[in-house]
């Protein structure tokens, strides 16, 4: 492959070099991709678009990730020499993004609320993707690319049910100004 290639391959697979973060890039992958997530949100709800467009987008940006982490496991496992690579943080992009998908969040909430269920969603999917609950774990066994993704669709899912219910049904919903009648609506 090309220079431009494997540099389109890296840039994606690191989420824009994230995943090349100190320490825990996994950490970093996931908050870039909460950031991606929250410019989309704000950006699309100014510009008045349907809450069903926002979520579609979503997930189509959650289906790519998938597809490119599978497509590129075996390139990345190769190129960084490692069963699980460190800098490969697209699956946590598609995790995160998983456990953002669906929220209660209404286009006339306030910041506050906006801001409380994504940071609460992030804490909630980076606790999950360290703990591995299963079936994640055992997910790791799997080839290539799956292996490197599903634990962290797992963990996405697992979040988003966590967070489904926190932010609809707990006292949490009526401090935030958020209900199962205003999430469903949606619109």
């Amino acid at each position: 492959m090309s220079r431009v290639g494997d540099g389109v391959k890296i840039a994606c697979i690191t989420v824009l070099g994230s995943g090349l973060g100190p320490l825990v890039p996994g950490t970093w992958g996931s908050l870039v991709a909460t950031a991606l997530f929250a410019l989309w949100w704000l950006v699309a709800n100014e510009l008045g678009l349907h809450r069903l467009v926002i979520e579609a987008i979503i997930v189509v940006g959650i289906c790519d990730a998938c597809t490119l982490s599978v497509l590129w496991g075996d390139w990345a496992i190769e190129r960084f020499r490692s069963r699980d690579p460190k800098p490969f943080v697209l699956d946590e992009f598609a995790g995160q993004w998983i456990a953002l998908l669906m929220l209660p969040i209404v286009p006339a909430a306030d910041l506050t609320a906006f801001a409380a269920v994504v940071a609460g969603q992030f804490v909630l999917f980076r606790v999950l993707d360290t703990a591995k609950p299963p079936p994640a774990r055992q997910m790791e066994r799997l080839r290539a690319g799956w292996g490197i993704l599903l634990d962290d669709v797992i963990a996405g899912a697992y979040a988003n049910i966590i967070g489904q219910l926190a932010w609809r049904l707990t006292p949490l919903a009526g401090w935030l100004g958020l209900s199962l009648e205003s999430g469903a609506a949606g619109g």
